[in-house]
């Protein structure tokens, strides 16, 4: 049987053949592109939701946007254990290099690399930041080195912001997994962008995270919202979700029945990561001479899909917790109802809500669940309910 080249991409951050759903995020980024590439500045963006709904993937078609319009921009990824602290001064020194090359500048990039210097040599896990230019750099000891995280990094930002300026052009940074950044860091990065919006510099923050986030932001500055725009990215709507199967299987003449579609959609409930996974899974069933996906091939997949995401997208977070955190995500799917109360919780491990309430911060900062309302939870990972059923026997 002739094989078709597969047009689906499931991954962690990979970007489908066809991005379905998002035309107006992408519109407004296009919009924020525009000024800040004419020197002007613009609102920060921060995009949140669940696992798998496409925020790395957004972030990475609005850098390639970037990159058309000769934006300079850098990308930094937040890990659990990461710094924001000893990663941002190598991220600017790089944007700083690439705009070096304006002669006329040579004032305001010694400066910058002077704040660089000072900022680097206190916050660097190194101790440094290797300055490999010819530029002479003058010393800016008091200004970005002063042990105020929250001051140090707003100098940096308005001197890299300035240099963008005399430019005549902009810069932009994007950061993935915002929500392990720790609260001093996020107050200082508010407080950083507060300060470049104030002296109307073009420089732009284009940041994803996990659902807490927008909560995270309110907590440590009250006026975060007034200085990012959150956006809520989730599930595609239905026929934005069968665009996404239906347009890459077009190049190479395969159609799905309408049962077909429905089915998958039903199923994956039109989460992205879903729908690429299901799709890869069907095309398995797709030939030269096979070029209409039903319902019966649908159902035939069903088991290689939901093995495809227990061992991968499932179990690389299931395996990163403790048995006591595990307990604790058990007793929600045993509470029957998600969001799941922290009181219901307790009743079912038998145990005091003082008891579990370290348990709960622990498992929200690892990022497995999120406060949805006051007093509840839920899973950050689409249909983890249903896995831990599987897996547990539950």
């Amino acid at each position: 049987m002739k094989k078709l080249l597969n047009p689906y991409t499931p991954g962690a951050g990979v970007p489908p053949k066809y991005l379905a759903g998002r035309e107006d995020t992408i519109r407004e980024a296009e919009e924020a592109l525009f000024y800040i590439k004419n020197g002007d500045f613009y609102r920060s963006v921060v995009y949140y939701g669940l696992r798998g709904v496409g925020k790395t993937v957004l972030l990475n078609k609005i850098e390639d946007m970037a990159d058309e319009e000769d934006i300079r921009y850098e990308h930094l990824e937040i890990s659990e254990r990461g710094s924001f602290k000893n990663s941002i001064s190598l991220h600017i020194f790089k944007l700083i290099q690439q705009m070096s090359v304006k002669a006329k500048l040579k004032k305001h990039l010694s400066r910058s690399l002077s704040i660089l210097k000072a900022f680097s040599l206190k916050y660097s896990q190194d101790g440094e930041v290797s300055l490999s230019m010819d530029s002479e750099i003058d010393s800016a000891v008091g200004i970005s080195d002063t042990g105020n995280f929250e001051n140090d990094l707003t100098e940096l930002f308005v001197s890299l912001g300035t240099l963008a300026q005399k430019q005549e052009s902009g810069v932009a940074l994007f950061i993935d997994e915002i929500q392990y950044m720790k609260d001093d860091e996020f107050e200082a990065l508010i407080a950083a962008i507060h300060r470049v919006n104030q002296k109307a510099l073009p420089l732009i923050v284009f940041a994803a995270g996990l659902p807490k986030i927008a909560k995270i932001a309110g907590d440590v500055k009250s006026y975060a919202e007034r200085l990012f725009k959150f956006v809520s990215i989730g599930s595609l709507e239905k026929n934005a979700a069968r665009m996404a199967l239906e347009e890459p299987a077009k190049k190479w003449g395969v159609s799905y029945s309408d049962e077909a579609i429905e089915k998958i959609l039903r199923i994956t409930e039109c989460s992205p990561y879903f729908l690429q996974e299901y799709g890869n899974q069907v095309w398995a069933k797709v030939s030269v001479d096979k070029r209409v996906i039903d319902a019966t091939m649908v159902d035939d997949v069903y088991a290689n899909f939901e093995k495809s995401l227990d061992e991968s997208f499932f179990k690389v977070r299931h395996d990163r917790a403790t048995p006591r955190e595990l307990d604790f995500m058990i007793a929600m799917v045993k509470c029957g109802v998600l969001p799941c109360s922290t009181k219901a919780k307790a009743e079912q491990m038998q145990c005091p809500v003082s008891a579990i309430s370290p348990l709960r911060a622990q498992l929200i900062h690892k990022g497995f669940i999120y406060s949805a309302n006051r007093g509840e939870v839920d899973f950050t990972v689409p249909q983890f309910d249903k896995y831990l059923k599987r897996i547990h026997n539950l």
